[in-house]
């Protein structure tokens, strides 16, 4: 990225490798506060018309740039009845000016970068240091005109945060794709992660359409991106290193990614990846498609760039469809669901996993029976909470998952459930009504890519009025329910109403069937033969999301279940 400020409606990047202001003074002499204001004043244009003409004040919007500008300078050495300016003389108006010209910044979604092991203006200082400076620097500079122009002091100060919502440092990576996949070599890859929680994030869409298709040919032939416009995440999903390309204008969804994917280090990044992800590749198709390199062994996803993508669950399902499939080469069965190892204070000790395809009540499960045994249970260990994998070894099924953390309908939580964590938390249109969604830290890495025994599996059925727990008497009919996915749709895609998903999971079982067809008959029998509970649990969230009886019922079952011996 070349920019200093990189700015759009609702997007602000800055760069502080490019230039950085370390005092207020520096701020307003620099060029890139300058193309600011200038934006700020065509942004009064068409929402604050009255503001537009009191800053023209008869002259051009670069001249009234200018003007501005000065005395916002000479407020940093004189008071403001030793000065002359126009703008003076209605101080009113001239407050309203720079509250909404504070406002217009808080108003985007804001970003810092800053580039590491090469000479830049911030060569000394750490990144987050850099950004908390920033910050602080935002605030008082606002506080100071504020205040002058008031002529007195504020008698409430809200410490806002008034510079970055984020920032990322990031470096150059030499990675062992060969020559085909030249035009990422130069894209800078992310070192570390600075997030400002609790974070609060608009995304214009908040639910996914269509569907992931297997290609023949490869996305990176059609790869339109440049290093000035492109950064990557690398990442652990499991035990699977995958490079996340994205263009800048989803930096919010990537740098959300910090809360649900391992962050890879620089000798993992040296390794050859097992998929790549093409997130926001403007390529004129508006498609989300996926491809398997046999000659480089990786597999290759792309999602075409346009608006509603910002819904972080394009970039969060394209990453584990390539796992699942890469898993599914492995002999790996890839689970829709939620795993957690349960202890209760009398040392008793299971472990839960629970499939279903969206919305089907998973983790609402979970979050029920924390509530139901908070007398009982003395700890919660989530192995995953969306996506995880069960395999064999010496004919005992074991589970994995693949996220840290974990991305929840604020709707279906318990009131209190989102503000646990609040203070670790990404927040995405928490005021919609329909969909909103918290990404919450849920387990550290090293017990994410563990191996976990499984005492019970259960499909989660939202749309049946049963109630509680059922075990399956044969093991034919659990195979049935669970390739068939059947679930109520709660609005998180396209879909309403009963919909049925190949063994729950459109994120590569749907479309690899032949491929996972063998392995669940493979897992079943394995539980099966070990002696697994594997059964169906009535959740009732498709019927009446507001009722939690149903739920409730279940989870006491499931709690009654992990008390016996």
């Amino acid at each position: 990225m070349k920019e200093t400020l990189y700015l759009t409606n609702d997007l602000a990047i800055v760069n502080y490798s490019a230039g950085y202001a370390q005092n207020g003074d520096m701020l307003l002499n620099s060029t890139t506060f300058s193309n600011y204001v200038h934006n700020y004043i065509d942004y009064l244009k068409d929402t604050h018309e009255d503001l537009y003409y009191f800053a023209l004040n008869g002259k051009t919007p670069r001249e009234a740039t200018t003007e501005i500008l000065r005395l916002f300078r000479m407020m940093r050495v004189f008071k403001v009845d030793e000065i002359e300016s126009q703008y003076l003389n209605d101080k009113k108006r001239l407050l309203e000016f720079v509250e909404e010209m504070y406002n217009f910044w808080k108003k985007h979604q804001r970003f810092a970068v800053i580039s590491v092991g090469e000479g830049n203006a911030l060569q000394d200082m750490s990144f987050v240091s850099a950004d908390s400076s920033f910050n602080l620097l935002i605030l008082s500079l606002y506080r100071s005109i504020e205040e002058q122009i008031m002529g007195r002091k504020n008698k409430v100060y809200r410490q806002l945060q008034s510079g970055t919502n984020a920032a990322i440092s990031v470096r150059k990576n030499k990675t062992k794709l060969s020559a085909k996949y030249d035009k990422l070599k130069d894209i800078e890859f992310i070192n570390s992660v600075m997030l400002r929680t609790p974070m609060l994030l608009h995304p214009k869409s908040n639910k996914r359409t269509g569907m992931f298709e297997e290609i023949d040919t490869n996305p990176i032939e059609e790869f339109t991106g440049t290093p000035d416009e492109w950064f990557c995440y690398p990442c652990k999903i499991g035990t699977l290193l995958a490079f996340i390309y994205f263009h800048r204008d989803f930096i919010s969804s990537a740098v959300s990614l910090a809360n649900l994917f391992e962050l890879a280090n620089e000798d993992e990044c040296s390794k050859k990846p097992d998929m790549i992800v093409l997130f926001g590749n403007e390529d004129g198709k508006d498609q989300t498609t996926f491809h398997y390199d046999k000659e480089e062994d990786v597999w290759v996803g792309c999602v075409s760039y346009n608006e509603r993508v910002e819904y972080f669950g394009y970039l969060k399902k394209m990453s584990l469809t390539l796992h699942n499939v890469r898993k599914m080469q492995k002999g790996w069965l890839p689970i829709h669901g939620a795993f957690v190892e349960i202890t209760l204070k009398n040392g008793k000790r299971k472990n839960i996993m629970l499939m279903g395809d969206s919305g089907a009540g998973k983790s609402e499960s979970i979050e029920a029976l924390k509530n139901v045994g908070k007398d009982i249970i003395k700890d919660i260990v989530v192995v995953f909470d969306d996506m995880g994998t069960i395999h064999l070894e010496d004919g005992v099924p074991f589970g994995q998952g693949t996220e840290i953390g974990a991305f929840i309908r604020l709707d279906d939580l318990d009131p209190g459930t989102p503000y646990r964590d609040m203070d670790r938390s990404i927040f995405m249109n928490p005021e919609s009504s329909n969909n909103a969604r918290v990404i919450t830290p849920a387990a550290p890495y090293e017990i994410v890519a563990t191996n976990h025994r499984i005492d019970l599996f259960a499909y989660a059925n939202n749309y049946d009025d049963k109630n509680g727990l059922h075990r399956f008497d044969d093991m034919a009919d659990a195979i049935a329910t669970c390739k068939e996915g059947k679930r109520m749709a709660k609005g998180t895609t396209q879909e309403v109403g009963i919909s049925t998903t190949y063994f729950a999971n459109p994120f590569g079982p749907m479309q690899q069937e032949e491929i996972c067809e063998p392995l669940i008959h493979e897992m079943f029998d394995a539980m099966q033969k070990n002696g697994i509970f594997v059964g169906e649990i009535y959740t009732h969230l498709g019927l009446d999301k507001e009722n939690r009886e149903g739920i409730n019922v279940a989870a006491k079952e499931l709690l009654n279940f992990i008390e016996k011996d």
